[in-house]
């Protein structure tokens, strides 16, 4: 059986999806979903103070990023007890979560034969399907992968074929992260399109891009979700002191109707994995409340 080291929470979501959670024998100090995976060992470490403010994250990681070091750390001599056979990682952000090259630093002195190492790059909501299937075939599983993305990929054009039926498209603003403000982007604007809604900043397929408070106040969106990356509802609320403090912000048109919300980005959005579908759920729910109900009001999202 194989022995499988998953180093960002969605891998680890992904493997026990697809039916394999007993070969899991090592995560990232972020994975903690399903419930049980937390009591694995864990294998990384942050350089910085994840419950510091956004600013002084934001700063941190630029100060790293300057120095050519990695956000991360890869405990070597835990690996190497643990065995692994497969190791789970991604080189789509070294912000989010330990990249290939830390993976690399720390397979660097092993003189074994070292695991085999799968790392995901996953752009778009297709990129996430296709990711399932890497991680399938690297568990020797393609037709549950095959399964898995054809029953998630069912799920997302159900919602989005009621969505169509809805004549109001509200203008969306998706902000993933507050000081300095950032537009969400990858799969975020193609998930509004999907829930109903016109997404005004970030681009499909693209890295999430940062965001001047002027080109928001000027877009003036009828509806704002607020998901940080890594950021859970009370993180969130802890960090909208900057926002609320913008020239501006009490006029726009969104603030003025009640519809700017707070959702789970951490275990949801920022996550590329199964529970997107449960993210297009919130999202569906937020901006048509009255013909979606998922029962995630509270829990994975709350209005401001």
């Amino acid at each position: 059986m194989e022995r499988v080291v998953s180093l960002i929470p969605s891998t680890t979501e992904i493997v026990c999806a697809l039916g394999f959670r007993k070969t899991l024998v090592g995560r990232s100090h972020e994975c903690d979903f399903p419930k049980g995976v937390e009591r694995l060992p864990v294998l990384t470490e942050p350089k910085l103070e994840l419950d510091a403010a956004s600013a002084a994250i934001d700063g941190r990681v630029k100060q790293l990023v300057a120095e050519g070091s990695s956000v991360y750390r890869v405990d070597p001599d835990r690996l190497r007890e643990l065995r692994p056979s497969l190791i789970l990682t991604q080189d789509q952000c070294e912000v989010c979560a330990a990249s290939l090259r830390d993976v690399e630093e720390a397979l660097g002195a092993w003189l074994e034969e070292p695991p085999r190492v799968v790392s995901l790059s996953p752009e778009s909501l297709g990129d996430v399907w296709a990711a399932v299937l890497q991680v399938a075939r690297a568990l020797g599983a393609e037709p549950r992968g095959i399964a898995l993305v054809t029953e998630l990929s069912e799920a997302v054009s159900q919602i989005a074929e009621q969505a169509l039926r809805i004549r109001s498209r509200p203008s969306v603003a998706c902000v993933e992260w507050i000081d300095p403000l950032m537009a969400a982007g990858n799969w975020m604007p193609e998930l509004v399109t999907l829930a109903g809604g016109d997404p005004l900043f970030g681009q499909a397929g693209a890295h999430s891009a940062w965001l001047e408070w002027s080109e928001l106040r000027a877009a003036d969106p009828e509806v704002v979700v607020l998901l940080p990356c890594g950021f859970d509802i009370a993180h969130t609320r802890a960090e909208l002191g900057p926002l609320l403090a913008q020239p501006g912000w009490s006029e726009l048109r969104a603030v003025r109707a009640g519809r700017v919300f707070v959702v789970d980005g951490n275990q949801y959005f920022n996550r590329p994995g199964p529970r997107l579908v449960e993210s297009l759920e919130i999202l569906a729910e937020i901006l048509h409340p009255d013909h979606f109900g998922s029962g995630h009001r509270d829990v994975g999202w709350q209005t401001l």
